[in-house]
């Protein structure tokens, strides 16, 4: 086990069959993502992104997508790592090759899995809500 070759570069789009397949093995909680019109939307946001996958040997087993907010920050929307290879902390190798790629940009997650990113060290700052537009009174 000790040989198992793992690495992690940018996503390519020759990499998008296995990407969409971990995406859908994940289950209903991802369906908006590959789904129907869901895969064409993805597909455009990852075109618009930085994204890494993570690779065991040519197996395809995690991947981040995030944002640059030109000089703010970069945004991490988006880390799923396979569920039979967690445990195995690719969730944090995604995280730390993203801190490597801008050493001088701060890096923050938009999460719905808030346990999973305060059990690997990280401090929560603020929130996130929906915005909606009120109906008028008439």
């Amino acid at each position: 086990m000790d040989n198992i070759q793992i690495y992690i570069r940018r996503y390519e789009t020759k990499d998008e069959n296995k990407l969409f397949a971990l995406i859908e093995w994940e289950g209903e909680e991802w369906k908006d993502y590959w789904r129907g019109a869901g895969r064409t939307k993805y597909k455009r946001a990852l075109a618009n992104s930085i994204n890494y996958v993570l690779f065991e040997e040519d197996e395809l087993c995690g991947y981040a997508r995030c944002r640059d907010d030109d000089g703010y920050g970069i945004y991490v929307y988006d880390l799923l790592v396979d569920q039979k290879h967690r445990g195995k902390e690719y969730g944090r190798l995604l995280m730390e090759q993203v801190c490597r790629d801008f050493p001088n940009d701060t890096v923050c997650v938009m999460s719905g899995v808030d346990t999973y990113y305060k059990k690997s060290g990280y401090e929560r700052e603020g929130s996130i809500f929906t915005v909606k537009i009120k109906p008028q009174k008439n």
